[in-house]
């Protein structure tokens, strides 16, 4: 599986804010800008939440059974499989999400003196934050779960350094 890349990450981040704030200047164009939910900000964070718990309990297992005690409970390799794929998953929603409320949030900062485009300013910009701290819990998730690297197949065909 490859890791994720911070670029892609940031490209599909910046595409969707530009798109968002264009689109909600087109739409408030039109007629009334639809309303950044607070749902978001809350979907996000329990999100961000999971992937850290399970990154964290992922990472204990894994060093109790590294360093080989007794009570240790080992790690189903297709689990751990499963929870990187979830932060992959999430990774990029997240990154789409957020993107997308920022580009919101941008446009919304021409408004600030009308109160409810205020608090929805104040709604995208926590839900750009909980959308990057999502993303962080999923690079973490991805770091504990990633195999060392096999020295004695990298280096088959070199002599050893004294």
């Amino acid at each position: 599986m490859k890791e994720l890349r911070i670029r892609v990450l940031a490209g599909v981040f910046v595409v969707a804010g530009v798109l968002s704030w264009a689109g909600a200047r087109l739409w408030n164009a039109v007629g009334t800008l639809p309303s950044v939910p607070m749902a978001a900000t809350i979907v996000l964070a329990a999100i961000a939440v999971i992937l850290l718990a399970t990154a964290l309990s992922l990472r204990a297992r894994l060093k109790a059974q590294r360093e080989r005690q007794p009570d240790a409970k080992g790690v189903d390799p297709m689990m751990a499989a499963r929870a990187v794929v979830f932060g992959h998953a999430s990774a990029l929603v997240a990154a789409l999400v957020a993107g997308m409320y920022g580009g919101t949030g941008v446009f919304l900062l021409e408004y600030l003196e009308i109160p409810a485009r205020r608090d929805q300013a104040i709604y995208a910009g926590v839900s750009v934050l909980t959308g990057i701290a999502v993303i962080a819990a999923a690079l973490f998730l991805e770091r504990v779960c990633k195999l060392p690297d096999d020295d004695e197949h990298n280096n088959a065909g070199t002599a050893p350094t004294t």
